[in-house]
């Protein structure tokens, strides 16, 4: 493997900001300090002017690969993803066909082996039928089992309290959700239809996708949970309710944990006269004070995590009427620019990014020796300048070749991504690094 130095940039890490250089040899950080330009390596960063962060981990994407690869494959996403600084990534199991079997599951491993230049993960797929399926995954190999509780993209539904009981009685795996209650959906959907038919306005999408949908498939699975004291985490939050509903919880089952997404951090129900139903997604993005109330939840801590859940689609598909149009954002790319524009805007710290960002996502999963800048872990880091002399645009790299940021002038760019000590991108150019599968604390 290829050695890197890293010179004079200031490192952001474990809550702390400081000028340093870094070491690089055999795909992990050997050395940490402010004087080793006297080393010598196979490549050289010049970092001065520059921040290093450990690289982000994203915990919720969709690669849609297999079956549904003219939305995206895992390696046009993972290209995108370490082009934004994202080192590693937690892939959905919401493919075709979906991941329901230890079969299925590990192709899409062999696929991401093969492809990938940022290190991964696939969920086990949890459906009605295959608890004792996923009761056999390999806990140390996979990053976890997900639930839908509302239908979705793909419509893998659990709504079988048995075997979710069983789920977080006998698997000490974390258990991801994606909470909708499906009879508030349904009956908002008809509700809505007999008003509008087909013609159905896209801000309405906040009200068929409801607080109440997702507060009361939150607080369902949050009970179950706290019965065996199981490890749960919430996927993207999207409403005030539960924001308090799971703060209370975290004081009753400490495995308890739930993420924001950038989406939600970024848009709100106004911004659907701009965008349309290109920022449909589920659930859905909900009003200013709502988005509001996630950005206090996200400063007291009650959100571990930031995520994307990138879902990409072909804009001829997401240019379809309300109820014909897929959800789903295409988002890999611009998760971490996007927060650097909060930075800018003084919402958040560079160190609280990089909390919610790569040491949290590291410390929910117990990944083995990722998600830190710290000597004899692995080398998964971003650099990025955050001083453009000109805010500029950042060219989509999505298989479907949009997004909604595909017009914004970013303030920052990443302009290097190493990914298990090899040079993934740097500066307009692909290495040729593969990723790594990602391995995990027993």
């Amino acid at each position: 493997m290829s050695t890197i130095l890293i010179l004079d940039g200031t490192i952001v890490n474990e809550g702390h900001s400081f000028n340093a250089d870094i070491f690089i040899k055999n795909g992990r950080i050997e050395r940490i300090d402010k004087s080793l330009s006297s080393y010598t390596a196979d490549h050289i960063i010049d970092a001065k002017g520059l921040h290093i962060f450990p690289g982000v981990i994203d915990d919720q994407v969709h690669f849609r690969e297999p079956g549904l690869t003219h939305k995206a494959n895992i390696a046009t996403e993972s290209h995108a993803a370490v082009r934004g600084g994202i080192t590693s990534f937690m892939e959905m199991p919401n493919t075709s066909p979906p991941a329901l079997s230890q079969e299925l599951l590990e192709e899409k491993f062999a696929i991401a082996k093969k492809v990938s230049p940022a290190n991964y993960s696939f969920y086990m797929g949890l459906s009605n039928e295959n608890a004792e399926t996923v009761l056999r995954t390999d806990k140390q190999r996979v990053c976890g089992i997900k639930a839908f509780l509302g239908s979705s993209t793909g419509n893998l539904l659990v709504d079988d309290a048995k075997t979710l009981e069983r789920v977080c009685a006998e698997s000490p795996m974390l258990l991801a959700t994606h909470c909708e209650d499906e009879h508030t959906v349904k009956s908002n959907e008809a509700l809505f239809f007999e008003k509008h038919g087909e013609d159905m306005p896209i801000e309405y999408h906040e009200y068929i996708r409801s607080e109440d949908a997702c507060y009361k498939s939150s607080q369902w699975i949050i009970g179950i949970a706290k019965t065996h004291q199981s490890r749960l985490h919430i996927l993207h939050i999207s409403t005030e309710k539960e924001t308090h509903l799971i703060g209370k919880a975290k004081a009753e089952n400490p495995n308890l944990s739930a993420e924001v997404c950038v989406h939600h951090l970024w848009f709100d129900s106004s911004d659907y006269a701009n965008y349309g139903t290109k920022i449909k997604c589920n659930p859905a993005i909900k009003n200013q004070s709502h988005k509001k109330a996630l950005w206090e939840a996200l400063k007291n801590d009650i959100f571990d995590l930031i995520a994307t859940d990138h879902a990409p689609h072909t804009l001829e598909e997401k240019n379809q009427s309300y109820w014909k149009a897929p959800s789903g954002i295409p988002l890999i790319q611009h998760s971490l620019l996007l927060m650097l524009e909060h930075y800018h805007k003084g919402k958040i710290s560079l160190p609280s990014i990089v909390e919610k960002m790569c040491h949290q996502p590291a410390r929910i999963f117990k990944i083995l020796e990722r998600g830190f800048l710290r000597e004899g872990c692995w080398a998964d880091i971003a650099i990025a300048d955050l001083q453009l002399a000109t805010p500029h645009l950042i060219k989509d790299l999505y298989k479907c070749a949009w997004s909604p940021f595909s017009n914004y002038k970013f303030s920052s760019d990443v302009l290097y991504t190493i990914t298990s000590g090899e040079m993934a991108y740097a500066k307009g150019k692909f290495g040729n690094p593969k990723g790594q599968r990602l391995e995990f604390v027993v």
